[in-house]
Order: structure tokens, then C-alpha cells, then sequence
């Protein structure tokens, strides 16, 4: 071989080792091609979503979807035992919704199950047409005494298969005591006429998660629409997918029935708040007031408020006024611990200068990365850009200990409130094992885009 052929096999060879240095082309927002119709709705159910009730240690509520020849179907419920031999059936009738899509008809079904004991592992299924879905396991939320684990997801929105599952599936295997799963909204991308396939990957990546956890869904900007867009009669409009999809508690702002609502869960009021009504709707004093009512003589040791837009936002341009300036002070009078948020695709979190609460955090399950502006890296510790992450929280009575790891499970942020028996909070950061520092390590996007790190 002439010394040439050595040099260029040698180089070669050298490039073969190294690392590649190229990253994925853009891709479509679902796996599903053009035109198909994957996701259409069958006599089978699918869709299938626990959800809490006001009182999920007594009940909680299931919607599930199929096709138009299922009406009021049914749904079944017994103690968990060891046997297959499943005895004690219980039957609850659904009510049902229609829903036309890009995938044809769809009927949409709730069942609301009440009269259950409190920390009791349960069985259900639900009915089709000459068919049931699988036995799913739930148990039930436990006294206010009992300490509680739940899972928090940022915004999933984009590529739902291909890259939200593993986020899913590592936050299950990194707490598989989890009893409920608490998401951002913005949970598919598209409007109406153009999303049940989202929908349908939004389902096929959560899976055992949205069956077997109580999931309680703030709902964000991308589950409304624009009306008569790009012309004097635009407005914003709630999509048709959203009050069929979950299973929630009827007990929302009378401005915002169907997108708000409250609920108690061993120890801690959730409150879940529509930020996308509050600032494009009009609808923020009507909820401060109602937050105000189900915040007041709260008696849970914690609460949390969950909502889409951010109050301190992490990307530039972002102020949320409404959202500042009406509902923010509620927030603070009642002095809530955890503020959980989305929307703007980055990680970041902030507190009320050396208070210990309320914290304020912004984060992102899904691949679509923006990035962070100066202020909130001024403002903001610890904040990342370009990295997916689940967050886990423990609770009880004395403790909220707050998690938030990477897709690949590593520690990224974690602090401790501590509560007196006075009811003082005292913040603790945790800082052993948390990883470095993240930041956008590329120019620009697939697509020529330098606002975002990835889309």
C-alpha cells in the first residue's frame, strides 16, 4: 500500500472514532403519515384517563374514548386481588360526548366513581362495543397524614412518540409510587381539525401513566385556537378536544368552568388556573376572585397552583401582565409554596427574594427548546436550556422535598420546604449530585432558526 493509502485509511479511521458531530434533521411533528388515518376511534376503547375528584381518596373520574356505535357504555370496578378471578363488580354508567376529527366520529365517555376507601387499590375497566379495555390498577389517595409522591411535567406539545415517551417512562421508573402526574398543558401542538392524531400520540406516550396516576392537566394556548385568524374578527377559542378528553372536577371560575378547577390530595390543594383565558379572554379578575375562595381557609398542610404561562417568564419578551398583576398578588397573600408552569421551553426557577415560598418554577418534557433570556438568568437558579426533564415531588405533612432530573434521570434541581408546627416554611437547597449547568450548544435550529436551541 503507497504511503497515500496509509494516510488517507489512517484518516479515515481517526473520523470513524470520533463522535459525530452532526445532529437529527428536522422532523414531523407525529409519526403518522400524510393522510393516514391511525389514530381513527374503534369499537375498542382507547384514550383511557384517570383523573381526581375534589376528594380523591373517596372517587375519582375516567374518560375514555371510541367510535359512534358506543353510547353510554360502562364501566366496572372491583377491589384489586391476587386472583384473575376479579369479584365484587361494581357498574357505573358513562355519560357521552360526539367529537368530529380529521379521523372521522368519535364518541367521548366519563364515568365518575365515588364510595371508595381511602387507600384501597381498585381494578377497572371500560366498555366498547363487544369489547372491554385491560384491567387497569389505581389506589386511592390516603389520609392528609400519609406522605404522597406525585409526578410534574412541563409543556410535552411536539413529537409526543418519538421524544416525550421516554420522558414518561423514565419519570415512572424513577417513581413508581407515584399516585398522580400533574401536566403543564400545552399538551399537543395543532388546533382543531388538525390534532386528534396528536391526541393520539399525546395517549400512546403516556399510556399506563394517564391509566393507572390521577392526571390533572392545566390546559395551555395550543388547546384553544384561533378563529377567523389573520383577520379583524380573530379571537381565541377553547378547542373541542379538551372538555371531552379529561375527566375533571366541575368546580372551576364560572368565567372559566371547563379550564379551571381545584382539587385535595392528601395534604395539598391543588388549584389549576387557565392563563390563556386570564390573558387573552379576559377572564383573570374572575379567577383571582375564585382562587381567592378556594385558596381562603385552605386546611391542607400544602398548596400548589398549576397553570401554563409563567408569572416570571425565563424567555425574552414574555411579560404575562395579566397574569402579574390580577392573579400574582392572590398568590401571594396566601402565601402558596409551589407555583408549577410551562409554556416558554426552558428550565427556571425563583423564589420572593429570601422567602421561603411561594417557588416559582418553569420547566419542559418535551423537545421543542427555546431560550432563556439575560434577566432570567439574573433572576433565575438553577435555569438550563436544551434539556427534557420530569420532576418528582414528595410530600408530607412536614416535608415537600421537589425534584426535577433529566430524561436520563440525572439530578438537576432539588430543594426541601420543611413546615413548623406553627406552619412556617423554611427552604433547604439541595445541591449534592445535581448535575452542571446546561446550555443551548447550537447556533441555530434544523429548520435556520437561532430564537430556539431545537424544534
Amino acid at each position: 500500500m503507497s504511503g497515500q493509502c496509509v494516510m488517507r485509511a489512517l484518516a479515515l479511521g481517526l473520523l470513524l472514532a470520533l463522535p459525530s458531530l452532526s445532529f437529527a434533521a428536522a422532523e414531523p411533528n407525529t409519526q403518522v403519515p400524510a393522510g393516514s388515518r391511525h389514530y381513527a376511534a374503534t369499537t375498542v376503547p382507547d384514550r383511557i384517563v384517570a383523573s381526581p375528584a375534589v376528594d380523591s381518596s373517596h372517587g375519582f373520574a375516567v374518560a375514555w374514548r371510541t367510535d359512534d356505535s358506543v353510547q353510554a357504555p360502562l364501566l366496572e370496578i372491583a377491589l384489586a386481588a391476587d386472583s384473575p378471578a376479579i369479584e365484587g363488580i361494581r357498574q357505573v354508567r358513562a355519560t357521552t360526548r360526539a367529537l368530529q376529527t380529521e379521523n372521522g366520529l368519535s364518541h367521548h365517555h366519563r364515568a365518575d366513581i365515588d364510595g371508595l376507601q381511602p387507600d384501597t387499590q381498585y381494578v377497572y375497566r371500560v366498555q366498547g362495543n363487544g369489547s372491554w379495555s385491560a384491567w387497569n390498577q389505581l389506589r386511592t389517595l390516603a389520609s392528609a397524614d400519609q406522605p404522597l409522591t406525585l409526578l410534574y411535567f412541563g409543556d410535552t406539545q411536539n413529537k409526543n412518540v418519538s421524544h416525550v415517551s421516554r420522558v414518561v417512562r423514565a419519570a415512572q421508573k424513577a417513581a413508581p409510587q407515584a399516585r398522580m402526574s400533574l401536566f403543564a398543558g400545552d399538551l399537543v401542538s395543532g388546533g382543531d381539525n388538525m390534532d386528534d392524531s396528536e391526541w393520539g400520540e399525546w395517549f400512546a406516550a403516556t399510556s399506563w401513566l394517564a391509566q393507572e396516576t390521577l392526571v390533572a392537566p392545566a390546559i395551555g394556548n395550543h388547546e384553544y385556537f384561533e378563529e377567523f385568524e389573520d383577520t379583524p374578527q380573530e379571537r381565541r377559542v377553547l378547542g373541542r378536544h379538551w372538555p371531552v378528553t379529561f375527566a375533571l372536577p366541575g368546580n372551576g371560575a364560572t368565567a372559566a368552568q371547563q379550564t379551571s378547577y381545584w382539587f385535595d390530595a392528601q395534604g395539598v390543594r391543588v388549584a389549576v388556573v387557565d392563563g390563556t383565558s386570564a390573558l387573552d379572554l379576559g377572564t383573570a379578575k374572575a379567577q383571582a376572585q375564585w382562587l381567592d375562595k378556594v385558596l381562603t381557609g385552605n386546611r391542607q398542610a400544602w398548596t400548589i397552583v398549576l397553570l401554563h404561562q409563567p408569572f416570571y417568564s425565563p424567555r425574552e419578551g414574555r411579560e404575562n401582565a395579566a397574569l402579574r398583576d390580577v392573579l400574582l398578588p392572590v398568590v401571594r397573600r396566601h402565601n402558596v409554596d409551589l407555583v408549577l408552569q410551562g409554556h416558554d421551553h426552558t428550565y427556571g426557577r425563583r423564589g420572593e427574594g429570601q422567602a421561603a415560598t411561594p417557588q416559582y418554577v418553569v420547566t419542559v418534557a418535551g423537545p421543542k427548546q427555546y431560550r432563556l433570556s439575560d434577566e432570567a438568568r439574573r433572576t433565575m437558579d438553577p435555569v438550563a436550556e436544551d434539556t427534557q426533564l420530569f420532576q418528582v415531588l414528595n410530600i408530607d405533612p412536614q416535608h415537600l422535598r421537589y425534584e426535577a432530573r433529566t430524561v436520563t434521570g440525572r439530578l438537576y434541581d432539588a430543594f426541601e420546604l420543611r413546615r413548623d408546627a406553627k406552619g412556617g416554611k423554611q427552604r433547604t437547597e439541595l445541591t449534592e449530585g445535581r448535575i452542571a449547568p446546561r446550555d443551548c450548544p447550537r447556533a441555530q435550529t434544523a429548520k435556520g432558526r437561532a430564537d430556539r436551541c431545537w424544534e
